[in-house]
């Protein structure tokens, strides 16, 4: 049989009523600052577990990009030069022809195309030969489209005293293509040349492509805008210091 348990008396009913009270009080406590610092510590993992992701995925930074060279050096003076007639065609076609044009913005090359402009390249290098081109400026770049240059005037109107007629390709006029300006005429091709600064369909077959930039194009790209169509008295554009041929022989 069990034990039957002994009766307590007040004073001592009275006492184990505080000391219960007092280890209830006491685990309410304890389970408290459990729970505040599972809190806490839950809190710690989702701020870490933010930074973590702000490291993985950082935010993406606004591209830079290099800015243009400032113009340097200091071109010739302009000879104003004109010839009586169209000079003889000399060149050799079998032969490389590759155009170093030396700028106030740097330096880019041209691939003459003889095969498909034989008048046009012999030109060109007959005009480069005889300084034609030194000191002449860029007077019409229109960003996206062409910068044109060879005007010895620098005002678009200007020329060799001679034409050239067209000479049409199937070659298109893609960005870095070079090719001869002209008047309403097809056959008026003079010293006016321009390299495209991007694709330009509309001027396929209708002008003479001759040449490639081969080399330099962020260059070009460089030059300063200038539209004497709006406005004539604007400052005058990047200048040529020097236009240089060199001419490979086959096999050379």
């Amino acid at each position: 049989m069990a034990p039957v348990p002994v009766s307590l008396s007040i004073p001592d009913g009275i006492r184990r009523l505080a000391l219960l009270l007092a280890v209830a009080a006491l685990l309410i406590l304890v389970i408290a600052c459990g729970s505040s610092d599972e809190e806490t510590s839950s809190q710690s993992t989702t701020a870490a577990a933010l930074t973590t992701n702000a490291a993985a995925f950082p935010s993406i930074a606004v591209p830079t990009f290099a800015t243009c060279p400032a113009s340097t050096g200091t071109p010739p003076e302009v000879q104003m030069k004109s010839y009586p007639q169209r000079p003889a065609l000399t060149i050799d076609k079998s032969h490389q022809y590759i155009a170093h044009v030396y700028t106030t913005r740097g330096h880019f090359i041209i691939q003459l195309l003889p095969d498909i402009a034989p008048e046009h390249v012999n030109s060109f290098v007959f005009l480069a030969r005889d300084k034609f081109f030194n000191g002449t400026t860029f007077h019409r770049v229109l960003p996206g489209f062409v910068a044109q240059g060879g005007d010895p005037t620098g005002t678009g109107s200007g020329g060799p005293g001679y034409t050239v007629p067209l000479e049409a390709s199937q070659e298109p006029f893609v960005r870095g293509v070079v090719g001869m300006a002209r008047s309403n005429d097809p056959n008026s091709a003079g010293s006016q040349w321009f390299v495209t600064l991007g694709d330009a369909p509309n001027l396929n077959g209708q002008y003479t492509v001759f040449g490639k930039v081969v080399q330099g194009m962020d260059v070009v790209d460089c030059l300063m805008p200038r539209d004497p169509s709006v406005n004539q008295n604007a400052p005058p554009g990047d200048a040529i210091i020097d236009l240089a041929i060199q001419e490979i022989a086959s096999g050379g």
